[in-house]
């Protein structure tokens, strides 16, 4: 239900605030409605250049919108009618910046229902970056029938990620074993995980390369250990050899190719394998969906079999348990609903859900073949007549093969507006996959979801020991 305060509700004192960080979606898509295409705003070269900025700076009127935001949303809410706005921009906002936006009540003027605010925007480092005063005339009534779903899920939304990361902001950090941080991305999102307490990062590189990166991106890393390595493969070996001991309870891929670090996971010798087949969750946060969207296997696993799409399906039923997803809903996907010989995931989507039917698979609702239409929108299977309590409601989808996952998730990023975190289940640690392209609340969410799940490997090893003793 969508609610407001009237005029009459209103008292002097009364405040409102919301937290929002800048992402590079917030740039691109204001710079599209608004017209204003600066290039400081979408190039780094440009930003650094002509103001000095390390990072690209975001529109300052995006967070005057925020304040508009707050007002027609929240206080007083729906129904509320501008009058005039003023506002003055101290700092600005930079790229990952995030704002805390308040607005409290000054005065109110019975005579023409008019209410007075005093405005506020102030970055994570207590820096003023608006402030102002804005004149609107209150509602006089309330709503009196739920908002449209669109205003519910769009308007104030809180993200999918920034859900996961508030689910694990109170738990303790785990240490992380960062392979090869030998660039700006990977050394500034394994920093920025720590400085946000969910991880303790062991640095694990050539050391000199990574104090001279640290120096030249102004980043303390003073209080993390470091563990000197020649070169990126044997950067990856003595990360694998850390987790492998327990003094790192997940990994961490820095600046080297994936192959070369998931070549020292798998090693039969010295690597992190374990009974349970290797798999890559996609954890994806799509603007128009309302929960997160997990995608299993669009990055390990070629041409999966029967027997390992049953490990993969695990390994994500896994993750969403350590999630507090209870009972998560899965969609195996194909191109139809229907079994049909010709199609082999078909068939296979068929006798995963007989396995789940008889126990071999526990944990979670599946349902397949299903469409991916029919698998996030209900409307749509109603439509084809499907009555499923997965259809519409997926929490996690098994694609037949890596290219159609891999396929799926990068139009849900491209052309979705998506983000979307990575991690490698079902070795002995949780290993944590990020992308140059990532942003920084995903790479925030790759590590919360790592959290969460070496959470749960603790707890399990713990019941573990109980009934061995």
């Amino acid at each position: 239900m969508i609610t407001n305060k009237t005029f009459d509700e209103i008292q002097i004192g009364d405040t409102a605030h919301m937290e929002r960080m800048l992402t590079k979606q917030d740039i691109d898509m204001f710079g599209v409605l608004s017209g204003d295409m600066n290039p400081t705003h979408f190039s780094d070269e440009y930003a650094q250049m002509l103001l000095e900025r390390h990072k690209l700076v975001g529109h300052s009127m995006w967070g005057g919108a925020l304040i508009s935001s707050l007002l027609g949303n929240d206080l007083p809410g729906p129904g509320t009618v501008y009058r005039s706005q003023q506002l003055e921009f101290h700092n600005p906002v930079e790229l990952d910046d995030t704002l805390t936006i308040s607005v409290t009540v000054r005065s109110k003027d019975a005579a023409d229902g008019s209410v007075m605010f005093d405005c506020r925007a102030v970055n994570q480092r207590h820096e003023d970056v608006i402030t102002g005063v804005a004149k609107v005339k209150a509602p006089t009534k309330k709503p009196t029938a739920a908002g449209s779903p669109y205003a519910a899920e769009h308007f104030h939304r809180k993200t999918a990620f920034k859900r996961l990361i508030d689910y694990v902001d109170d738990w303790e950090p785990i240490p992380v074993a960062v392979c090869h941080p030998c660039s700006k991305e990977a050394l500034e999102g394994a920093i920025d995980s720590a400085r946000a307490n969910l991880i303790d990062p062991i640095l694990v590189g050539p050391e000199a390369k990574i104090r001279a990166l640290a120096e030249s991106l102004k980043l303390d890393i003073s209080p993390y250990r470091m563990v000197d390595a020649i070169h990126s493969h044997d950067a990856a070996l003595k990360a694998v050899a850390l987790c492998r001991s327990g003094e790192a309870e997940a990994l961490m891929k820095g600046s080297l190719h994936t192959d070369e670090l998931m070549g020292a996971v798998v090693s039969s010798a010295t690597g992190l394998r374990t009974e349970r087949r290797i798999s890559h969750v996609f954890a994806m946060d799509v603007p128009t969906y309302p929960r997160p969207l997990f995608i299993t296997d669009a990055a390990i696993n070629i041409y999966p079999t029967l027997e390992d799409k049953v490990h993969i399906v695990k390994n994500a039923i896994q993750l969403a348990h350590a999630l507090n997803i209870q009972r998560p809903k899965v969609a195996i996907l194909s191109a139809m609903e229907t079994v049909n010989p010709k199609i082999p995931g078909t068939v296979e989507a068929a006798a995963l859900c007989k396995m789940a039917d008889r126990g071999q698979i526990e944990g979670a609702l599946l349902d397949g073949p299903l469409a991916f239409d029919n698998a996030v929108s209900k409307e749509a299977a109603l439509i084809k007549g499907i009555h499923s309590p997965v259809a519409g409601e997926a929490d996690i989808l098994l694609v037949p093969d890596l290219e159609a996952g891999n396929m799926l998730a990068k139009q849900l990023s491209f052309l979705g507006r998506a983000d979307s975190a990575g991690i490698v289940l079902g070795a002995r640690v949780p290993i944590i996959l990020t992308s140059r392209a990532d942003s920084a609340e995903a790479r925030l969410a790759s590590c919360a979801v790592a959290v969460a799940f070496a959470q749960r490997l603790r707890e399990n090893q713990k019941v573990k020991r109980s009934v061995q003793g």
